[in-house]
């Protein structure tokens, strides 16, 4: 079955950390070249926070920069957003996706979505 799954997601205060997991099934994890974490609020577009590619190197939006990690265990098929010092604005619903395209964080142009776990952060 094609598909990712995120989850981790909860309600932490301000300055808390939480760790958001993506399981990407077979197909997409073997056939994508980039991973990334996309996250919209409500009212708000979707936006791009993280994205790794085959080799691991990353690149963050500059809201997260120095607080969000983003990391994969190519043996699991497992994507990772650990957010750290979280703050009220980082309150999204969070999504990962797979792309076909390299180092990407073009919401238009990733194939493949999750369902989203929710983050609340307050303050």
């Amino acid at each position: 079955q094609v598909q990712l799954s995120e989850s981790g997601g909860g309600s932490v205060q301000a300055g808390g950390s939480l760790r958001l997991s993506c399981l990407a099934s077979h197909f997409i994890y073997s056939t994508s070249y980039c991973m990334g974490w996309f996250r919209q609020a409500p009212g708000k577009e979707r936006e791009g926070v993280a994205a790794i590619d085959l080799d691991g190197t990353t690149k963050y939006a500059d809201s997260v920069k120095g607080r969000f990690t983003a990391s994969k265990d190519n043996a699991a098929s497992t994507l990772y957003l650990h957010m750290r010092s979280l703050k009220p604005e980082d309150t999204a619903m969070y999504y990962c996706a797979a792309s076909r395209v390299f180092m990407t964080m073009t919401r238009d142009e990733y194939d493949y979505w999750g369902q989203g776990t929710q983050v609340t952060v307050s303050s």
